[in-house]
């Protein structure tokens, strides 16, 4: 017989496979023997209620076999003579799109602006030693886009579940762990993640598909009203790219939206949010979180997760992008900018957790008309971040002393390689900004007590947590309403916000573009 449970169970019941086993006995009252296997489907951890449990969802054999698991591998098939498709962008919508045309017997070509994944981590390492940005080789450009030195996590709101779940086996095909099948918040790992990324590159080449480093789009190829191409800056120079084009060029691209706005090409401004990063001690928050006066061993329960959210004056405040374990990293793409974010590692086993602590700005807010008014924003604020110390160093307070208006003599040690330096962020962030974060941190301190600490560190700023324009889509069908044959996708474009939705996004507008090609 197959059984299917739902059980909650204690986190050293849950631990292993033989513990597992030992309980489902117990559970079931029946021999050992007889369990043939069991399957977990779904892990969770709930720490509601003062007490911790690992919620399993999961299929046990009893007296019979268990089924064999029939996910299957997706085949990618050689489309070297087929129809060219230009993709902008190697980030995850460009990556799961070049995937999808080649299942859909179509050829990408992927232009991507930065270098490849081996080679951007060593301009990354040059970031903390001589405070420089390379423009075109950051944590924002380059192969695998934002979402490949940007932690790796891989949970989503998106309500297309089956999308999601050919999402995660894509990722398992290529390397990551199956962990991420079953995990309610799963998480690959910036460690890990390069070398999924190189896997899936090494299949679009062998499927016939191209991946071209150092390409910078520079224009659209237009005839007739419909997009036919792109332009690119290569190192040999300018070259034209012919067949419709997915734009998936990330959040970060401001000379792509620059480009659209001096060519009447149709863009509008976008809310966003913007904040700075929060960094406490790792064991703190696990302590919290688990309602434990020592943080349980990493053998047991992992570093624990927080999602906090309120509204203050009818705007949201709320965390973004929680890593648990992890770094905080510069994440500016220009010089003169001073831009944060967070990571963390597959075994999160650092000293420091963090979280973007962002407020809602709403485009209407922003003086002026046209579309470009919040990315103008958005950069003034990374200047301003950056002229309070003139060098990729991040300015930061003790979150008890930006509550309270105070400066910080002293900051706690942090994960953040570049170095901090103590600054009243208090005075000089946008009232709209600061304000509103002093006040949630009050409400989450009462809500969790010990998370309004001298121990954790704000850091600033976080401004990249999505795209400031979108590029419309008629009727969100895929078809930019204004030319043919130009197919805005993934986080650059507005549609998305993390990896998997901007994957999901990448192989729908895949699909637009099979759809396209046929009417044509």
């Amino acid at each position: 017989m197959i059984h299917e449970l739902d059980l909650r169970l204690l986190p050293t019941q849950a631990m292993s496979r033989e513990a597992i086993s030992t309980y489902l006995h117990e559970h079931l009252a029946v021999d050992e023997s007889r369990i043939n296997g069991f399957r977990i489907l779904r892990r969770n951890i709930d720490a509601r209620g003062g007490k911790v449990r690992v919620c399993l969802k999961m299929i046990v054999a009893v007296d019979e076999p268990l089924p064999e698991n029939d996910v299957q591998e997706i085949l990618y098939p050689d489309v070297a003579s087929a129809p060219q498709v230009i993709v902008v962008g190697a980030g995850p919508g460009g990556l799961f799109a070049a995937l999808r045309l080649i299942e859909l017997g179509l050829r990408p070509v992927i232009l991507e602006r930065g270098k490849n994944v081996h080679d951007r981590k060593r301009d990354l390492a040059k970031i903390p030693r001589e405070q420089q940005i390379n423009p075109e080789s950051n944590y924002c450009f380059g192969e695998g886009g934002a979402g490949a030195f940007s932690d790796g996590k891989l949970y989503t709101r998106s309500k297309k579940r089956g999308s999601v779940e050919k999402i995660l086996r894509v990722f398992c095909q290529h390397g990551a762990v199956e962990d991420i099948l079953v995990d309610a918040h799963p998480h690959i790992g910036t460690d890990r993640l390069p070398r999924v990324i190189e896997n899936m590159r090494k299949t679009i080449e062998r499927s016939g598909g191209s991946v071209l480093f150092e390409h910078k789009m520079t224009s659209l190829v237009q005839r007739n009203g419909d997009v036919v191409g792109v332009v690119a800056k290569t190192p040999q120079g300018e070259r034209e790219f012919l067949g419709p084009v997915i734009l998936a060029t990330g959040h970060s691209a401001r000379d792509v939206y620059q480009y659209f706005s001096d060519n009447s090409l149709f863009i509008e401004a976008k809310d966003i949010a913007v904040g700075v990063r929060l960094e406490h001690p790792s064991e703190l928050i696990t302590r919290l979180q688990y309602h434990s006066r020592v943080a349980p061993s990493p053998d047991l329960l992992p570093p624990a997760e927080y999602r906090m959210a309120t509204q203050v004056d009818g705007r949201g405040v709320y965390s973004f992008c929680m890593c648990p374990g992890g770094f905080v990293i510069p994440a500016a793409t220009e010089a003169e900018q001073l831009v944060v974010n967070g990571m963390s590692p597959a075994n999160r086993g650092t000293r420091w957790s963090n979280s973007g602590m962002v407020v809602e700005l709403h485009a209407d807010e922003i003086e002026g008309q046209d579309a470009l008014r919040v990315m103008r924003w958005q950069r003034e604020l990374e200047h301003l971040c950056w002229k309070q110390t003139r060098s990729q160093r991040a300015p930061a307070q003790r979150m008890t002393d930006f509550v309270n208006g105070r400066l910080s003599a002293d900051l706690p040690k942090t994960s953040y390689a570049a170095g901090v330096l103590a600054s009243p962020m208090h005075f000089w962030l946008p009232a709209q900004i600061a304000k509103p974060l002093q006040q949630a941190f009050r409400v989450f301190g009462k809500n969790c007590h010990g998370f309004l600490t001298a121990e954790a560190s704000v850091i600033g700023v976080e401004t990249r947590t999505s795209a400031p324009v979108r590029i419309p889509r008629e009727n969100d069908s895929l078809q930019y309403v204004a030319r043919r044959g130009l197919f805005p996708c993934g986080e650059g474009a507005g549609y998305a916000g993390g990896i998997v939705s901007a994957a999901v996004d990448g192989e729908r507008c895949a699909e637009a573009v099979k759809m396209y090609l046929e009417n044509l």
